[in-house]
């Protein structure tokens, strides 16, 4: 059972990593979108977004990493990808990134997809 399970996520992660790899780049563009104002924990990932993640993203671009405008991936594998790492994205383990933290980033991420 732990076999196909484990086989299975490396099958789905596989595919989501395929698919990323097809997607064009967007650039110039910026993660744009409306935040709700009244939401804390948007300006809070956007903070963590801007402390941890823009350096390599600047506004969700490629930069020293590849673009996150036309990511769509779901949430567990963007945490995933933190947590892991992947290709020269180094992994952000919980000491320099919390889970709250990342769940915040995460959030921040597809609220501004949809927009």
């Amino acid at each position: 059972m732990k076999n196909r399970v484990v086989l299975t996520f490396t099958a789905a992660l596989a595919l989501a990593v395929g698919l990323i790899g097809c997607a064009t780049a967007r650039r110039s563009e910026p993660i744009v979108g409306r935040v709700v104002a009244g939401d804390p924990s948007l300006a809070a990932g956007r903070q963590l977004f801007m402390q941890n993640c823009h350096a390599c993203h600047p506004g969700g671009e490629a930069g020293l990493g590849p673009a996150l405008n036309n990511k769509p991936l779901p949430p567990c594998l963007i945490e995933f990808q933190v947590r892991h790492g992947l290709g020269a994205m180094p992994a952000l383990k919980t000491d320099r990134l919390s889970e709250g933290d990342l769940d915040e980033v995460v959030k921040y991420l597809v609220a501004l997809r949809r927009g």
